[in-house]
């Protein structure tokens, strides 16, 4: 199991370059299945515009995959090298999943080798649990369940600046799980239980 963690994926330089270092191929190569957040239509879906936007990270198109929640059994079955979710509404984003009944699928493919990315909303929905997240999205989605995809037991803080210090400082006291704050310049690496962060290190 492989997870890519981080607040800003390829939005920024630093946590792209980490994805790019960490795929099992060249990314020219990978197929990858992207998840739009909740607030993608079926005709925008259709549309081609996140085809587009995944292309501009370096995935070739015919290698690109975006899901629809209104016919998730088309991709159930795929060859994927990656599963891809990016940022939007964690409690939104998730929901759409759960109600697919899609979250299942997505566990399938990651313990059966496909590396999962995360960014930001994507990031906190592989974790063990998302109710903290609702101090910065609004969680208007009728959610009761707060778990997340349970990939990694810990959870995390994305977008991690001193405004969000004492939010940390309160969830590690709590001692329910690991956490880990991240950076906008920060990843995390998840392979075979293990973590590995990755600090912005600026130069000097």
């Amino acid at each position: 199991m492989k997870l890519i963690l981080s607040s800003c994926d390829f939005m920024h330089p630093n946590s792209a370059k980490f994805i790019h270092d960490n795929l099992r191929k060249p990314i020219t190569e990978c197929k990858v299945l992207y998840f739009p957040n909740e607030k993608a239509t079926e005709d925008k879906i259709k549309s081609g515009i996140y085809e587009n936007r995944i292309a501009s990270y370096g995935f070739q198109k015919d290698n690109i995959y975006v899901f629809n929640h209104l016919t998730p059994a088309d991709f159930s079955f795929l060859p994927l090298d990656v599963i891809y979710i990016s940022g939007g509404n964690t409690f939104g984003t998730l929901k759409r999943i759960r109600d697919t009944g899609f979250d299942k699928a997505i566990i399938n493919y990651i313990h059966n080798g496909t590396i999962y990315i995360g960014g930001s909303a994507g990031a906190h929905i592989a974790c063990a649990n998302i109710a903290h997240v609702a101090k910065y999205d609004q969680d208007t989605f009728g959610l009761t369940d707060f778990s997340g995809l349970q990939l990694y037991h810990g959870i995390l803080v994305c977008h991690y600046s001193e405004d969000r210090k004492s939010d940390l400082e309160y969830l590690k006291a709590s001692q329910k799980y690991t956490v880990t704050a991240l950076r906008d310049s920060d990843s995390l690496l998840i392979q075979d239980n293990q973590s590995l962060f990755i600090p912005y290190t600026p130069k000097h």
